[in-house]
């Protein structure tokens, strides 16, 4: 048996069709390696898909929020570290993450919110029906702040609506956090994004979407503030709140 380890490493190459039109790695990116450094990490300690699954259960990522302080390019190394913090109002399994570069400095710091699901009627479990305990890594943070709700604005306009198909589903049966975080991107023109870059981003994953359900993803000003946004996903098939996400922007010389 792998010895647990508190504090998960994994190191990745930034590679091009993992990238924008400027050669940085995207925000879906970021995701993506971080929800896979955190599956990793999870199998070492005992609780990866197949164990939990045996369970009764599995982990769904339910918040997350990242500030970027820097985007590596093509051909760069970065170095993600991981590990969970804690339980935070008796639901939430917090877990945090490092983005770095090869000399230490960060490209990113982010915290994030896993609940416990039962696959087979998902619905939600409560923490204490985890077999076991994961590591607290008591004092060790990467962000302080925990994810709150967002509520976005009923007049946000549409920016575009597309049918959840078989490239967006993933092994649990719905789409993948990574494809609403190219959604969110998408909302802005690509000449929205020279000139400035996204500095943080939230999403809140409310609920999810199956396979053939319609969404319609809006966005809009978050407060009157052209530096920041906000953006709805609605389930059109069952009209619900897909998911709320809110981001801010920063000028680049």
């Amino acid at each position: 048996m792998t010895n647990p380890i508190p504090v998960w490493t994994e190191e990745v190459l930034v590679k091009a069709f993992e990238s924008d039109f400027a050669g940085r790695w995207k925000p879906a990116s970021f995701f993506r390696w971080m929800t896979a450094a955190a599956s990793h990490h999870a199998h070492n300690l005992g609780y990866g898909y197949n164990e939990m699954l045996a369970s009764g259960m599995i982990w769904v990522l339910a918040r997350l929020k990242i500030y970027f302080y820097r985007f590596p390019n093509i051909g760069e190394r970065v170095t993600i570290q991981t590990w969970p913090k804690g339980i935070q109002r008796k639901l939430f399994f917090m877990r945090d993450f490092n983005i770095l570069d090869s000399s230490g400095g960060k490209y990113a710091a982010a915290t994030s919110a896993w609940v416990l699901i039962d696959p087979q009627n998902r619905r939600m479990l409560l923490p204490q029906a985890l077999p076991g305990n994961l590591p607290e890594n008591v004092g060790r943070v990467a962000l302080e702040e925990i994810p709150e709700k967002i509520n976005p604005p009923e007049n946000l306009p549409e920016k575009f609506a597309l049918q959840a198909r078989y490239s967006m589903i993933d092994i649990v049966g719905h789409v993948n956090n990574g494809h609403y975080i190219e959604w969110i991107s998408d909302c802005f023109l690509p000449e929205e994004y020279q000139g400035r870059r996204m500095a943080w981003l939230q999403v809140n994953y409310s609920n999810e979407i199956r396979p053939m359900e319609r969404v319609s993803v809006r966005a809009g000003e978050l407060n009157g503030d052209p530096m920041c946004s906000i953006v709805h996903g609605v389930n059109l098939t069952t009209s619900a709140t897909a998911f709320e996400a809110a981001l801010g922007w920063e000028k680049e010389a």
